[in-house]
């Protein structure tokens, strides 16, 4: 049982949790050896073939099954910062009328969405919205925790209790999207002040200069990012002294959406699930899911790499390689979305390419090095 007094009751205990599968080591042997099967060169695929021989080694089987059914879940919460410094190009009321958009299909995740046959489905979190005027239906506040977050330079973001409480509907709704059927998911955001917290939680993970985690965000001017990188110091020197345990550091500078997004990744390693991560909040998010559950990120591949410097070091903290480098910082998922069709290039190979042997063509006449 947890002994957090501020916990709510009946809570899973929440720091302890079972290890995380591995891979299917028998089905990434099969996939290797078929990979030099092929009528191609040995490696000359370079990273379509890992990635092919990782889908074996999540789906259990070689060659890999289609991905038949992605799912995007686009995060939505505020963040106390944006309002009470200035850290953003936009207000905080864009974040709603946002959640309108990707609602009505309006928004950029929709589009590509749509292009690659995934589902687009919103969780507002923690947005600081009743929806008056938009046209939003209940089901998008289902697994609200909070409106917003607080100042995270002045107090800590959220409460112990928020905390929980967001980790487990970010499970949740890994829960139901994996339930009903999801062989692939993504984790968006959208959340106005949210890249000012992602750069604190990196800064306090990491022990990294503030300064160099703070990126532009939507596009913010130099005094905006000099309030917005002032603003995250003093959030990290705030909580000076105090160990950088990944909840702990969730509640100080995170946010509900971050939170539930952790909770989101870290429940679809544990239930064999595998997500392409998007930018800086999902790397962030994906950072303190792998700190809280060891062994997840080998579940995830990194869509892309974002210009927001904090996604850099996320994703050299996971030790994982993004796929592309468009010089993106949207969010939402798109960037996840851009790469999907690496993901079922790799699969079609491996189901579809002839072997030598089928072919008739002749093997290397030397030893591969």
């Amino acid at each position: 049982m947890t002994d957090d007094p501020q916990a709510p009751q009946g809570a899973a205990p929440h720091d302890e949790v079972d290890p995380v599968p591995e891979l299917d080591a028998a089905a990434m042997a099969e996939a290797r050896a078929l990979q030099d099967s092929l009528t191609k060169p040995p490696g000359s695929l370079g990273r379509l073939e890992d990635l092919g021989v990782w889908l074996c080694g999540v789906q259990g089987c070689s060659p890999p099954r289609p991905i038949r059914d992605t799912r995007v879940v686009v995060f939505a919460g505020d963040h106390g910062i944006a309002t009470a410094v200035g850290t953003s190009a936009y207000p905080s009321s864009v974040t709603a009328q946002m959640v309108a958009n990707f609602v009505h299909g309006g928004a950029a995740v929709n589009v590509l969405a749509a292009l690659h046959g995934a589902s687009v489905r919103v969780v507002d979190v923690s947005v600081d919205s009743d929806y008056e005027g938009l046209a939003v239906p209940a089901s998008v506040t289902r697994h609200k925790v909070r409106r917003g977050s607080e100042p995270l330079d002045r107090a800590d973001a959220l409460s112990a209790a928020d905390t929980v409480l967001a980790l487990q509907a970010g499970a949740a709704v890994a829960d139901e999207e994996i339930d009903s059927g999801a062989d692939l998911l993504i984790g968006g955001d959208m959340g106005i002040g949210n890249t000012s917290s992602a750069a604190a939680i990196m800064a306090r993970l990491t022990g990294a200069d503030v300064a160099s985690l703070v990126g532009r965000g939507t596009g913010i001017d130099d005094d905006t990012w000099m309030r917005k990188t002032a603003a995250v110091r003093d959030a990290v020197f705030r909580c000076r002294g105090e160990a950088p345990e990944p909840r702990l550091v969730l509640q100080q500078v995170g946010g509900a959406d971050i939170a539930a997004m952790t909770g989101f990744l870290a429940r679809a390693a544990q239930r064999r699930t595998p997500v392409l991560l998007d930018g800086v909040i999902s790397a962030t998010a994906a950072v303190v899911a792998e700190r809280m559950q060891p062994g997840s990120s080998r579940w995830w591949q990194a869509g892309h790499r974002s210009t927001e410097p904090a996604q850099q070091r996320a994703l050299s903290e996971l030790q994982l390689q993004p796929l592309l480098d468009l010089q993106l910082r949207l969010g939402e998922g798109t960037g996840a979305l851009a790469a999907l069709p690496l993901l079922h290039a790799a699969g079609a190979i491996m189901r579809d390419m002839a072997t030598f042997e089928s072919a008739g063509v002749a093997t290397a006449v030397v030893e591969r090095p």
